[in-house]
């Protein structure tokens, strides 16, 4: 069956030649774009869809989030309004409570949640361990995600658990644990970070990882500075994710892992995708990440929720977008970009028909998953111009539509 959205008001491919288009139309057929192009040169199709003159971006590529777990740390975000400070020991909170949890109830919630990113526009996730802390919990928490998110990460170097000595933790995430979650992901992460993992227990990680065959990602530079930036950069990692504290060091290191790249045909050497959370900074308060900075620097900028427990319980990716517009100094075509392609692009999954079995997501072109956001609006400026209203009209997730 092939479907036609026409009259889109304003359709935002994200791909570098087609741009965006006015008074479009796309075609679908099964899970894959078959035609984008003017409407009044769209093919006949089996069915039909008006957009009435509404804007159509790709779906949000959400490429950092937590989705398993279980518990409530309500109390913490209420002590940190109050004046208290960030600090990593509150996933401690998550890991008893999803420890507790049944299989049923921990796959229930992730779920649920899933669905609420979809309603909001996401149609492509990315989640993580890191709330079991243990070889049986970590291995309980991959399985679960990879039946529930698109990509997994695991995250076994979250935290350090009560009562463990740090090296030795280190030692049974690189070993044991790294092989009970082994076929359920396909990237791991670490949290470098004062509270968490050291850098040389970092590296530890990284290279035990990338020698069992995963691609890479680093928690960084997010409550300091910090050796996040350039061990992420060393180890050719897809992402480094946080990245509010850099030096000019850090920045130029994140630049030139770019270097080789070519942004306008989007071919070359791929370099290490700086993610910001916004969502997180505004409810750690943190120091906004310089996304801007990023920008101009010519780094490659993805945008993602980082939908957790404790410091980004949200997860609304157009919320990000619009702080990211409004406070963050992007203008609307950047951060739309960096939530969709950026996203794609720090899962390693902005190119390819059918590659691994998956299509390229985040940007619309023919051969790419038919992966679509309508909004309630003519534009996307409208993310930014009416922040806080709801804009989702519809929704399509490879080819079906979900909302």
């Amino acid at each position: 069956m092939s479907e036609l959205i026409t009259n889109i008001g304003e359709l935002m491919t994200q791909d570098q030649e087609l741009g965006t288009l006015r008074d479009a139309a796309v075609v679908m057929e099964g899970e894959r774009i078959a035609w984008v192009g003017p409407a009044a040169n769209a093919p006949a199709a089996d069915t039909v869809t008006d957009a009435q003159g509404r804007a159509v971006l790709p779906g949000w590529v959400d490429s950092h989030t937590h989705l398993v777990f279980a518990g409530d740390r309500t109390a913490e975000f209420e002590a940190r309004m109050a004046g208290e400070s960030y600090s990593a020991g509150g996933i401690a909170v998550s890991v008893n409570a999803t420890r507790a949890a049944s299989d049923y109830d921990l796959t229930r919630m992730a779920l649920g949640r899933v669905a609420e990113a979809v309603s909001q526009g996401t149609t492509y996730v990315e989640t993580k361990t890191g709330y079991g802390l243990d070889v049986e919990h970590e291995r309980r928490s991959a399985r679960i995600a990879s039946t529930v998110a698109d990509e997994v990460t695991f995250l076994g170097a979250h935290l350090v658990p009560a009562g463990m000595d740090a090296q030795e933790y280190t030692d049974l995430v690189c070993a044991e644990m790294l092989d009970a979650v082994r076929p359920y992901v396909q990237w791991a992460d670490v949290f470098c970070e004062t509270g968490a993992f050291t850098p040389e227990q970092s590296r530890q990680v990284l290279a035990a990882c990338r020698a069992a065959g995963l691609g890479l990602r680093v928690h960084g530079n997010q409550l300091g500075p910090g050796a996040g930036v350039a061990l992420a950069v060393e180890f050719g990692a897809a992402s480094v994710d946080h990245v509010n504290f850099l030096s000019d060091d850090d920045l130029s290191l994140l630049a030139r892992s770019w270097s080789g790249w070519d942004a306008v045909h989007g071919s070359g050497v791929r370099g290490t995708v700086a993610t910001v959370l916004p969502a997180c900074d505004l409810s750690t308060r943190q120091p906004l990440a310089p996304a801007r900075r990023l920008l101009d620097a010519g780094v490659q900028l993805a945008i993602a929720s980082n939908c957790n427990p404790g410091t980004s319980y949200t997860s609304s990716v157009a919320f990000c977008v619009t702080t990211a517009v409004l406070q963050m100094h992007l203008s609307v075509h950047e951060a739309v970009r960096a939530a969709t392609y950026g996203g794609a692009l720090a899962l390693g999954r902005e190119s390819g028909l059918d590659q691994d079995g998956k299509r390229a997501v985040g940007s619309i072109a023919v051969g790419h998953r038919a992966d679509f956001h309508m909004l309630k609006a003519p534009s996307a400026t409208h993310l930014a111009y009416r922040p806080g209203i709801p804009l989702t009209h519809a929704v399509w997730r490879a080819g079906a539509r979900e909302v």
